[in-house]
């Protein structure tokens, strides 16, 4: 939690632990027009931080979305049956890079090849402290698909390619509804051609890239060329 002048804690109690963990602020912050405002009771659902990422294949002009059931779409009287980039919460010791590799793997069988970083964006900022870090990982699509997911956690997750255009495309039909994969789209149709031209370069200037390491190590690509400042 951060600690800030501008915001008093006048107490902090967990009210509910499951699945998630709720936690009941009592506080007050800075008003606009200066000074503390008055005390507020809020309450704060706290479930961890996630990362996300988008497979790509540059060299097939391909997207990889996976599609799984989401009760809270279902609670909300959406279509529960989610199109999603793949993602999960970040364990305890490991970087959001490590955990989109290793979800990568057990959502999609996909081996993340490079990570590019899109964006960093809180999910529901009124009523949850989870914020999302997203990433582009180029990924060689041959053979993905299927149904995928850890048993042991009810996961029941079926794997779908598309192309580029197909994917962007579902954005204006409507049929992706959850923000992290809408901002991931979005995102990659704003920078898909230099992004494709950065890694598919890879293959051919090693100026661009350093050798890829072992997907446990391997460092993100920094944002830098037609990507600096685009956050």
């Amino acid at each position: 939690m951060r600690v800030s002048s501008d915001v008093e804690i006048i107490e902090k109690t967990t009210v509910f632990e499951g699945y998630g963990r709720i936690d009941r602020y009592r506080l007050r912050h800075r008003q606009h027009a200066g000074g503390l405002g008055p005390e507020l009771t809020r309450e704060v659902l706290e479930r961890g931080q996630v990362a996300a990422v988008l497979p790509v294949d540059p060299k097939r002009d391909v997207v990889v979305l996976i599609e799984q059931f989401r009760p809270g779409a279902y609670a909300a009287g959406m279509e529960p049956w989610l199109l999603e980039c793949v993602a999960g919460i970040i364990e305890d010791g490991e970087s959001a890079a490590a955990m989109a590799r290793r979800e990568a793997r057990e959502e999609a069988g996909c081996e993340i090849l490079d990570l590019v970083p899109m964006h960093h964006v809180i999910t529901s900022p009124g009523a949850c402290s989870e914020t999302i870090q997203l990433f582009a990982g180029r990924v060689d699509a041959r053979g993905v698909g299927g149904v995928h997911g850890l048993a042991h956690e009810g996961e029941d997750i079926l794997v779908r390619t598309f192309s580029v255009d197909e994917a962007i495309a579902l954005l204006d039909e409507g049929r992706v509804t959850n923000a992290k994969s809408v901002i991931a789209l979005h995102w990659l149709a704003r920078h898909y051609e230099p992004l494709k031209q950065r890694w598919l370069g890879s293959d051919h200037d090693n100026s661009l890239f350093q050798k890829e390491k072992p997907a446990e190590t391997a460092a993100v690509s920094s944002l830098e060329g037609p990507f600096r400042g685009r956050n």
